[in-house]
């Protein structure tokens, strides 16, 4: 078996929670996720909240999350490694022999970082520190859930988080007659990228052969482009460098002749012409033209176009992307009905609406895409429509305005990855790749139709590739693009190599053999390529199962 291992970051609770969820109930594969939260109290559902949690959480900067482990209130936060075996484990051997599993795991990771008297208590879960002195300290805590032979939720290992939040805030566990104590308080100063390294190591020795991919261990301001801070519009050198960090150290120059495959053939006959002037009328922005799409005159002749709302200036400015970046305007109350008033004059069959990120709104401008969305049902009921979409920040409340609403929920919900996991703070700075994860097990969750897409050319390996299809087959994703990156101008980051069609080719095959039900792939795709076409294919296979 391979365990595949996940170096995240740092990600907030309810996001780690979604993707582990998703991964839980997809069944896929072995899995082991590990990161640091924000701070977080967790508590299984026998705890004694109120006896246990000393502090208003808000007033700690805390969460306070209920979850479906065993257990009693748990903190999590920065300084602590968080890991969750996501594996299968047949229920007769039961949860205890998998927490067995765990806590051997972290004996032996302590032991090679130093510490010598450490072991297990038979009365007490976690690991402890001082087990032979009579006064044992408990260094890591374990809470797991085990459910049709695969287990979730795990370990957290206190290398050097702030201990008022172990020791004032709550009671860890419910224990309260045993101190807990941290590896740096115990003499032992090591660097989380370390602790992982040993803890990946003997891992591979409880689950199987390691397959590891890591996002960038760099999260300081600083390491953001000028306009990610809100700066400036412009990428200077910041983007090039994180991207030198990520270990992709050159690349193509912008004058660089494109293969032939990369030479797209457009023909715009009559009824091209004729949906260009319903668009024009309807004053309505596509990002098949914006974007210069190669295949314009492809989808419109088969019945799909993609439109983008809420404007065309974004509040993000990605080191891929030419979307402009000034500051946006409001979005304009009457797009939803000259969006519908256009869909119906150009008969479209399959409507993508993708939209700029609006942080500065307060709900992300989600209720303004379902609002789109309700437009275009009630205007021409037989258009599918798919929405792709930002991430929301990560907010769940916006996220359901598309989820809940039975007249917004679309018939394909996309957001996209756009490049593998260590790539991820060059290429799209203000985006995660644990967040985007997280994103689209919430919408497989609430039972749409999932896809993603992502670029080719920008210096990933075919390691790294094959992992995060991996990824997203684990979460279920049913739809997958990928094509080649293409440098909008200078100011943008670098094509490290073009990719062969027959690579593409084969991604298609690998991703499909994953489990994901359609992928597209082909140096030209898009997001939006053949998408009718593929929600189709797609439909006719979950009906076949």
């Amino acid at each position: 078996m391979t365990l595949h291992v996940r170096w995240l970051g740092t990600v907030r609770y309810r996001e780690a929670l979604a993707v582990q969820q998703a991964i839980f109930e997809n069944g896929r594969g072995d899995h082991l996720l590990l990161l640091e939260h924000p701070h977080v109290f967790t508590h299984g559902p026998r705890a004694d909240v109120a006896t246990n949690v000393r502090v208003d959480p808000a007033g700690v900067a805390a969460e306070l999350v209920a979850v479906k482990r065993g257990g009693d209130v748990t903190y999590h936060g920065p300084g602590q490694l968080v890991g969750y075996p996501i594996v299968n484990v047949p229920n007769a051997l039961g949860a205890s022999e998998h927490v067995g599993t765990i806590q051997k795991l972290l004996v032996a990771t302590l032991q090679e970082l130093g510490l010598a008297d450490v072991g297990c208590l038979r009365e007490y879960p976690g690991v402890w520190v001082g087990v032979g002195s009579g006064r044992p300290r408990k260094i890591a805590a374990i809470g797991v859930r085990l459910s049709n032979g695969r287990t979730m939720h795990g370990f957290a290992l206190n290398v050097c988080p702030d201990m008022r939040y172990l020791r004032e805030y709550i009671v860890p566990c419910g224990i309260g007659d045993k101190p807990v104590t941290s590896l740096v308080e115990e003499g032992i100063v090591v660097s989380m990228a370390d602790v992982v390294d040993v803890i990946v190591g003997k891992a591979e020795l409880a689950w199987g052969a390691v397959e590891r991919q890591d996002v960038a261990w760099k999260h300081r301001p600083e390491d953001l482009a000028p306009f990610s801070r809100g700066e400036s519009a412009g990428l200077g050198g910041r983007s090039v460098a994180r991207l030198q960090r990520a270990g992709v150290s050159e690349g193509l120059s912008i004058a660089t002749r494109k293969p032939e495959w990369l030479r797209p053939k457009v023909s715009l006959g009559s009824e091209v012409l004729r949906l260009k002037a319903t668009v024009r009328e309807h004053s309505l922005v596509t990002v098949c033209e914006e974007a210069g799409c190669p295949n314009l005159s492809d989808c419109w002749a088969d019945g799909t176009a993609t439109f983008m709302v809420l404007g065309d200036r974004c509040t993000r400015a990605c080191g891929f992307c030419l979307v402009d970046t000034q500051k946006p305007l409001a979005p304009t109350a009457d797009e939803p009905s000259r969006l519908a008033a256009a869909v119906t004059a150009m008969r479209l069959d399959h409507a993508v609406l993708t939209m700029v990120a609006r942080d500065d709104l307060a709900d992300g401008g989600f209720a303004h895409v379902a609002q789109c969305v309700g437009a275009i049902r009630s205007a021409r009921p037989q258009t599918s429509v798919e929405t792709l979409v930002s991430d929301a920040r990560g907010d769940d409340a916006s996220l359901s305005l598309l989820f809940d609403e039975p007249a917004a929920r679309p018939d394909v919900f996309n957001h996209n990855m756009e490049t593998v996991a260590r790539l991820q703070r060059a290429v799209r700075p203000s985006a995660g790749y644990a967040r985007s994860l997280s994103v689209l097990a919430r919408a497989k969750a609430a039972r749409l139709v999932v896809k993603t897409g992502f670029m080719l050319g920008l210096g990933e390996t075919e390691q790294e590739v094959e992992g995060l299809l991996v990824d997203l087959a684990s979460l279920g994703v049913d739809i997958v693009t990928i094509g080649q990156y293409l440098r909008p101008t200078e100011a943008h980051l670098p094509v490290a190599r073009w990719v062969e069609p027959s690579e593409f080719d084969r991604w298609k095959a690998a991703g499909e053999a994953f489990g994901i039900g359609h992928v597209e792939s082909s140096p030209l795709t898009r997001s939006s390529y053949h998408a009718g076409a593929a929600a189709k294919a797609v439909a006719v296979g979950v009906m076949a199962r």
